[in-house]
């Protein structure tokens, strides 16, 4: 198994606080792709982190070695869309879970 923290950044500082109609159902496009993921285990938890210099997305996954989750993340709704997101990958190499 393998793990990771990935950090998803919105395309502006107050996305939280200015989304659109159209930039809140992409969010729930988003929100239902992790999902399925969090279903099969490999998305230990995901959410939103309200940081005062910006919110942010935070993931933590834990995969099969043949899993490449960068490849999942750049399949997300919020990348697809071409809109400004992007993300963070970062292997953790230890990861503790309750358990």
């Amino acid at each position: 198994m393998k793990a990771y923290y990935s950090k998803l950044h919105a395309p502006r500082a107050d996305f939280a606080q200015t989304m659109t109609p159209r930039e809140i159902k992409l969010m729930q496009e988003h929100g239902a792709y992790l999902r399925g993921y969090a279903n099969r285990g490999w998305a230990v938890a995901f959410g939103p982190v309200a940081d005062s210099q910006g919110h942010f997305g935070v993931g933590l996954w834990e995969t099969p070695d043949e899993v490449d989750v960068a490849a999942i993340l750049a399949e997300d709704p919020v990348i697809k869309s071409g809109t400004g997101f992007r993300y963070e990958l970062h292997p953790m190499p230890g990861l503790v879970t309750r358990g």
